[in-house]
């Protein structure tokens, strides 16, 4: 693989200057020519060396012969034969990334296929700009130096909160920060909405980091009172207040070199932000009620979800503190940002379920359309939360939209009202119910009315592709009677 280096102003990994970069090679496997011949197009368009067949068993031998870097194949629903490759892939070439086609709306297809292996999905249809992006993401990944492919190893099996679990664009830049802030002893200030995985990263930055041995102390800021958090952080002396029956060390000692995780560092009073400050900038602590200061050697990493330059700029937050602490931020996406994660992340839950409680769950197709819908205000935690209620309330292994909580029910509701009442220009059509095809050949004929049969400009309004839009044309007989676009 090309050698890379880190560019700290885009934070990606790029092609060494000096070096003419090897073109990837592609292997697309699809028994659909048409689609063959489009995404093998679009990559040699790219720079792509590209192969492409209709079977699985020339697949096998031509991966038995040639060096692929991306695997980009169809995966039917309800058969095994695309799963088995893609396990086959991941055994005897491991660092070949796999992307599946699957038809629209077998997302469970998708979710199965990611399970044994693969890095990303593409649902059928698809447009160009997705391939594009799908080729983008798993091309990002193979020029990846050695060290960072390993720590994203490690954190596609770390365990807990799930919010490292990932493998959108989002997620890249997130693992790539990490890369290099993990071999550090800098401060890192961690920013992002409530269940998103702060004190996850925390934890994943002191395990691949060089003092992964010594302890890791997480200390909630927002949940202790004032009083508590100065003995939890700086520790105290024998008869330093009523019940100080012992001396004891505070945190930022008792980490020996470890790592002290604030959880919700905007939370902290003034006057022990202060403290903390001086702490920082001195290396010592002076617990309460003693006379001497004691060293400190712990890396402090900070969380929250407040708006710390907000609070800087309307004086709740120490200025220099903040600049203390932000030595390196990280903020962490919404999982609305993210959403082609969800799939994975609902594999992860349900896997670690099943496990648990030794039955294997599943869910339907419905209720991963209503998942990815829906806007997370509670991010990865909600998800879990939700699969997990999923699993409590169900009574089969496969998972219904009647076992999710009340919100997405409501949410798969909305959903089914919008697709159902298409507006008339008549009062009685005002509340008409139609099918879903209907809807969909309406939306088409109106866009292409509205511009003037401009099928080109049609299909992108519509956020289809061109070859898709024909088909849909040719299914409703009228191809031919419209202006060519």
């Amino acid at each position: 693989m090309q050698a890379t280096v880190f560019n700290t102003a885009t934070m990606e990994f790029l092609p060494q200057t000096g070096q003419a970069a090897p073109p990837l090679h592609l292997l697309v496997v699809d028994p659909d020519g048409a689609v063959r011949s489009a995404c093998a197009e679009i990559a040699e368009g790219l720079g792509y060396v590209v192969e492409s067949t209709g079977e699985m068993t020339h697949a096998r031998r031509l991966l038995e012969t040639l060096s692929a870097d991306i695997l980009l194949m169809n995966q039917p629903a309800g058969s095994t034969q695309g799963l088995d490759l893609v396990a086959e892939v991941k055994i005897f070439h491991p660092h070949t990334a796999v992307i599946a086609m699957t038809a629209s709306g077998s997302v469970n297809t998708a979710v199965e296929a990611m399970r044994c292996g693969a890095s990303d999905y593409l649902m059928k249809p698809f447009a160009m700009d997705n391939l594009l992006t799908a080729l983008e993401r798993a091309s990002s990944s193979l020029l990846m130096d050695a060290a960072t492919r390993q720590l994203r190893e490690k954190l596609k099996l770390s365990q807990g909160l799930g919010a490292m679990i990932g493998r959108s664009g989002e997620m890249e830049k997130v693992y790539r920060i990490l890369s290099k802030v993990a071999q550090s002893s800098h401060p890192v200030l961690i920013l992002g909405e409530s269940g998103t995985g702060k004190e996850l990263v925390a934890r994943t930055i002191h395990a691949y980091g060089p003092n992964a041995e010594k302890p890791f102390l997480p200390v909630d800021c927002g949940s202790l009172a004032p009083t508590l958090i100065e003995s939890e952080l700086f520790g105290y002396v024998k008869g330093a207040f009523t019940g100080a029956n012992r001396t004891r060390d505070g945190l930022l000692v008792a980490a020996e070199g470890g790592t002290v995780f604030l959880d919700e560092i905007g939370e902290l009073l003034p006057d022990l932000q202060a403290k903390l400050l001086r702490a920082l900038q001195e290396r010592e602590v002076r617990p309460v009620g003693a006379t001497h200061s004691v060293p400190v050697r712990a890396r402090i990493v900070a969380a929250t979800n407040r708006n710390l330059v907000e609070m800087v700029e309307n004086g709740t937050f120490r200025k220099d503190l903040f600049y203390r602490l932000n030595v390196v931020n990280l903020k962490l996406p919404p999982l609305r940002s993210r959403k082609e994660d969800i799939p994975l992340l609902a594999a992860h839950f349900l896997e670690r379920l099943s496990r648990e409680r030794g039955q294997k769950y599943t869910l339907d197709d419905e209720v991963l359309r209503t998942m990815m819908r829906y806007d997370w205000p509670g991010n990865v935690r909600e998800l879990e939360n939700s699969v997990e209620h999923a699993c409590t309330m169900g009574t089969g292994p496969v998972l219904s939209l009647g076992d999710l909580p009340t919100q997405l029910q409501n949410q798969a509701m909305e959903a089914r009202r919008a697709a159902a009442v298409v507006p008339g220009t008549e009062a009685e059509d005002r509340n008409k119910v139609t099918s879903l095809a209907e809807t969909e050949k309406k939306a088409i004929l109106n866009a292409i009315r509205i511009l003037h049969g401009d099928k080109l400009k049609a299909a992108k309004l519509l956020g289809i592709g061109k070859t898709t839009l024909y088909r849909k044309l040719k299914e409703y007989g009228i191809a031919d009677s419209l202006q060519d676009g």
